[in-house]
C-alpha cells in the first residue's frame, strides 16, 4: 500500500488574486521552461473549459517519466486541483488556491497529498521526503513567482 505524505506551503506574488490565478492555469507546452526542466515535454488537452489533461515526460534519476495529470479548474474560487493518474505518483493530488491580500498582492496556499508508492518507508524516511518534497515544490513556486513579476502580468 502507498505511503500518504502530506504537506503545504504558501507563496507571494507581487499581483493581484484574479491576475496570479489566471496566469498559474494558462497551461503551455512549453511551461517546463519556468520550472527549471528545459528538456521535459507536455501536451495540453482542453477537455472542457474547467477540465485539463497534462501529458508530460520529465527528467527523473537520470531516465524520462512519463506522467499524465489530471486538472479541475473552479475559477470563482482562484483554484484548481491537479491529479495524477499515471507515474510513479500515480493518484497523487495537489490542491492551489489563490488568495488576495489587496488589490495587487496575493498568495498560493498550495496543499499535497503525496502518494509514494515504496513498501515499509520508515518514519525516518518518511519525514526526508515529505521535507524534500515540500522544499522541491516550493522552490518551483518561487521560480514561477519570480516568472510572473519578471514579465509584469497584467500590467
Amino acid at each position: 500500500m502507498p505511503t500518504v505524505i502530506n504537506y503545504s506551503f504558501s507563496q507571494s506574488f507581487n499581483v493581484s488574486a484574479q491576475v496570479a490565478y489566471k496566469w498559474s492555469t494558462d497551461f503551455q507546452s512549453d511551461d517546463h521552461a519556468l520550472m527549471g526542466e528545459g528538456n521535459a515535454k507536455r501536451q495540453v488537452t482542453w477537455i472542457t473549459e474547467v477540465t485539463v489533461l497534462l501529458k508530460e515526460t520529465l527528467p527523473e534519476d537520470a531516465v524520462m517519466v512519463k506522467k499524465a495529470k489530471l486538472i479541475q479548474l473552479y475559477p470563482d474560487q482562484l483554484m484548481w486541483t491537479s491529479t495524477h493518474l499515471t507515474g510513479p505518483n500515480r493518484y497523487s493530488q495537489f490542491i492551489y488556491k489563490i488568495i488576495s491580500d489587496d488589490d495587487n498582492t496575493s498568495h498560493l496556499n498550495f496543499t499535497a497529498l503525496h502518494l509514494e508508492h515504496k513498501e515499509n518507508l520508515s518514519p525516518k524516511n518518511k519525514a526526508l521526503l515529505t521535507k524534500e518534497l515540500c522544499k522541491y515544490d516550493s522552490d518551483v513556486w518561487k521560480r514561477l513567482a519570480k516568472a510572473m513579476k519578471r514579465e509584469k502580468v497584467g500590467t
